[in-house]
């Protein structure tokens, strides 16, 4: 998985502007049944942003982060009790900026198994464990524009979930590196 992630083309480096938040995500993969998996999350209705969305553990950084990658960790251990000692990080994938003016940078890592997520009440609605294969099904990927926003926008159809924005656009290039179809 590391050399496929940094055997990448690069995508658009954007540039976090002065009123984008800086925000962390985990891309979490675990091995079951001699299939990868990645885990995503249904944020409740309670949160502050995205609210009921499908997305990667992660937010906004704080002062005591060193870098965005101590973000994804941090808030991932307080989303899904996931210990950062057992994180082992496999790479990175391309920063994206948000229509809700989040500067995002996405890590891949691995979460050993079998573990027990711990989802935070207030902010996990759902824990959603998918099998890669199943994702790069194209009959599951849709892409259609949306009134008021520019171009497209991607979207992943897993069982009763839907998988859009930010998060499908992270998914997609995870997928291209997995050789899955061009996430650009």
């Amino acid at each position: 998985m590391r050399s496929r992630l940094s055997s990448l083309p690069p995508g658009p480096r954007p540039t976090p502007g002065e009123n984008d938040r800086r925000a962390g995500v985990l891309v979490p993969l675990f091995v079951r049944d001699a299939k990868l998996w990645v885990l995503f999350t249904r944020r409740t209705e309670s949160v502050e942003h995205h609210r009921g969305q499908i997305s990667f553990p992660g937010g906004g950084e704080e002062s005591e982060d060193d870098s965005l990658y101590e973000t994804a960790l941090r808030e991932t251990e307080e989303e899904l009790g996931i210990a950062r000692r057992d994180v082992v990080s496999l790479g990175s994938l391309s920063p994206i900026v948000t229509v809700t003016n989040f500067y995002v940078e996405p890590y891949v890592a691995a979460v050993p198994q079998p573990y027990v997520w711990q989802p935070a009440e207030a902010e996990i609605a759902e824990v959603i464990e998918a099998p890669l294969p199943s994702l790069m099904d194209p009959a599951i990927r849709e892409s259609q524009p949306i009134p008021g926003r520019e171009g497209v926008i991607l979207f992943y159809h897993y069982g009763k979930h839907v998988i859009w924005g930010a998060t499908a656009r992270i998914l997609a290039e995870l997928l291209e590196a997995l050789g899955g179809p061009p996430a650009r």
